[in-house]
């Protein structure tokens, strides 16, 4: 039980990386409050984990509501009595256009959940892990946020933003004993190439971001195996990095 003990908040829970993540982590003994904005998927996802050693209690919340971050921070802390890892999973894909095609509200909206919401959760979290003593921050970043035409403008703007954040707030705290590291995953099987804007994708960019290898789709179970380890005292000499999770698509 890697993380027997542990109390953790995972946002974006109720499908894909999130789901996987929250479950792993009730397997590894954490009690995980899992974050998402639908209800009736959390439920289900707590009712999965039922016979794991951990826990898993849903939070409908949603990420682009500062109010509602800071009550799900408040909700772990009152109702497991402290808080020891934070995961900003919840994100959302753009439509891959590049600067000239992006509009307002797209650009406002990935900007807000990809980027605003780690940005407060993790401002919200950190008063509560300095007062303990430590803490650890998962951001899932992705290679869009290691690369520049992996996606649109507006989500690789967010995750290039989160990688600098993560690393910033690892240099920042590492004399407190709070840790913050990213996980960049390559094309993996996940719900965000469902949301709204990928409903009038950008072809004509779309063709340039997902130009390379042949690599296969990834399984959240493969990157819910990286945030345990992050999670875990294994990797208590990991700070501040950004690890492409992402079957060799880095490497092309």
């Amino acid at each position: 039980m890697k993380l027997k003990g542990k109390v953790a908040i995972v946002t974006g829970a109720s499908a894909g990386m999130g789901k996987d993540i929250a479950y792993y982590y009730a397997k590894e003994g954490a009690r995980v409050l899992a974050v998402a904005r639908r209800a009736e998927r959390l439920t289900a996802l707590a009712e999965s984990a039922k016979d794991l050693e951990g826990e898993i209690v849903p939070f409908p919340a949603d990420m682009a509501d500062k109010n509602q971050i800071k009550a799900m921070i408040d909700e772990a802390i009152k109702r497991f009595g402290t808080l020891d890892i934070l995961v900003n999973n919840a994100g959302i894909m753009d439509n891959f256009s590049p600067a000239g095609d992006v509009d307002d509200e797209m650009w406002e909206q990935v900007i807000n959940i990809n980027l605003n919401a780690p940005f407060y959760a993790t401002r919200y979290a950190l008063q509560h892990f300095l007062k303990a003593g430590s803490g650890v921050i998962i951001n899932v970043a992705s290679i869009g946020g290691l690369c520049g035409s992996r996606a649109g403008a507006a989500y690789t703007t967010s995750k290039h933003g989160l990688v600098g954040f993560t690393k910033n707030t690892a240099s920042m705290y590492a004399n407190k004993n709070i840790r913050c590291n990213a996980i960049c995953p390559g094309g993996v099987e996940t719900e965000i190439f469902t949301g709204t804007y990928m409903q009038n994708i950008n072809k004509e960019a779309m063709e340039i971001a997902v130009a390379g290898p042949p690599i296969r789709i990834g399984k959240g179970s493969e990157i819910a195996t990286v945030a345990v380890f992050l999670a875990s005292d294994d990797s208590s000499y990991i700070n501040g990095q950004c690890i492409a999770v992402d079957g060799g698509l880095t490497a092309h």
